[in-house]
């Protein structure tokens, strides 16, 4: 939904309060995941992203704060079993801290228009977040992907009842990395109408990039823990040097 005032008159709490502050890098210690999660929540954004091992470890951080937990289920591959999916959400959604859950998509089912699954396998896991009253991002890594298919992603996503539709993971490899482009964004938009919000990840690394999909009516953005400053007009860090997110 486009805001109701440009993204350069808003303030940096304002700002933060669209960004899902990404802390997924398998190479993690338990020390960086609990200082990156307090930076998340020192700037007000919306979730932290962590994987659901760190649950117990990054709750205590969060609560009674304006941040919540959005833990990635079948991250970055998306070729769990449904069930396997399912699983894993319910064993993360029954936290008090838990906002949203992010799910990958089967991106190779979708490739091979193998739609008609891809229907089922989220709805069943748009039903599982529903129980406990939680939202369901959907990642469909939209760089393995054309735009038909992107477009016959959120028609799936739709008809399954998820809540957001979400560009990328991050961590795709053997394709060029475009992530979050304005470009992607429209499109989704376009599909999904009111049906469902649409959020951005991967490439997100600039001031300017991520002040144009807030006015373009984004809702939300996964941004890397090195480029989180940046966006919000804190650091001068080139963007060359955040993280790839």
């Amino acid at each position: 939904m486009k805001p109701t005032k440009k993204a350069i008159e808003m303030s940096p709490k304002e700002l933060a309060r669209y960004i899902d502050y990404s802390v997924l890098k398998p190479e993690f210690t338990e020390k960086e995941i609990i200082e990156l999660t307090q930076d998340g929540v020192k700037r007000h954004c919306a979730t932290i992203c962590i994987n659901p091992g760190y649950m117990e470890l990054c709750e205590p951080y969060v609560k009674n704060t304006e941040t919540m937990l959005c833990p990635v289920c079948d991250f970055p591959f998306g070729t769990s079993s449904t069930e396997s999916k399912v699983q894993q959400i319910e064993v993360v959604a029954k936290y008090d801290s838990v906002k949203e859950v992010d799910v990958v998509a089967n991106f190779g089912w979708i490739r091979g228009e193998m739609y008609d699954k891809v229907t089922a396998d989220l709805k069943a896991c748009a039903d599982a977040c529903h129980k406990y009253g939680r939202k369901l991002k959907v990642i469909f890594e939209t760089d393995a992907l054309t735009e038909e298919q992107v477009r016959k992603t959120c028609q799936c996503c739709v008809a399954a009842g998820v809540d957001f539709v979400k560009t990328s993971t991050g961590f795709l490899t053997g394709f060029e990395a475009h992530g979050a482009t304005p470009e992607i964004i429209k499109v989704m938009m376009e599909e999904v109408g009111d049906k469902c919000q649409v959020k951005g990840s991967g490439c997100i690394r600039t001031r300017e990039h991520f002040l144009q999909l807030i006015d373009m009516g984004i809702d939300r953005m996964g941004v890397g823990y090195k480029s989180v400053p940046v966006v919000l007009g804190e650091s001068a860090v080139a963007a060359g040097k955040a993280d790839n997110y």
